[in-house]
């Protein structure tokens, strides 16, 4: 189905596709903070794989979110960043962020320690 198509039944549908799975809804959240490493989001993204990572942030970059800068050096130093389009994506990411915590800790009855707290 092409965007076109979706955004007729849904626009929703586009932003769904786009951050189709968890690595790349994770990869968003770790670049809505700044720019980081390839080695800094396989380290913060618990689980996900080189590989996996790889074609992730490819596509990411491929659909205008994500952009990768290459430095001339030794060793080659390349960093990534969220494209102006994608902070505003941020914005949906935080009330998605939000509503989860809303929503775990009423389903938990109780306020749950999460780990990004820094208390």
């Amino acid at each position: 189905m092409s965007l076109e198509q979706m955004s007729l039944e849904c626009p929703a549908l586009i932003t769904v596709k786009l951050v189709n799975s968890k690595w790349k809804l994770l990869i968003l959240w770790e670049l809505s903070h700044g720019v980081c490493r390839f080695g800094d989001l396989l380290k913060n993204i618990n689980g996900v794989s080189q590989k996996v990572l790889t074609q992730s942030l490819r596509s990411l970059e491929n659909d205008g979110l994500v952009s990768r800068q290459v430095y001339a050096e030794i060793p080659p130093r390349v960093e990534y960043s969220m494209t102006d389009l994608a902070r505003d994506l941020s914005k949906i990411l935080d009330i998605m962020g939000d509503w989860g915590i809303k929503y775990a800790e009423t389903r938990a009855g109780a306020p749950i320690k999460w780990h990004f707290e820094n208390n």
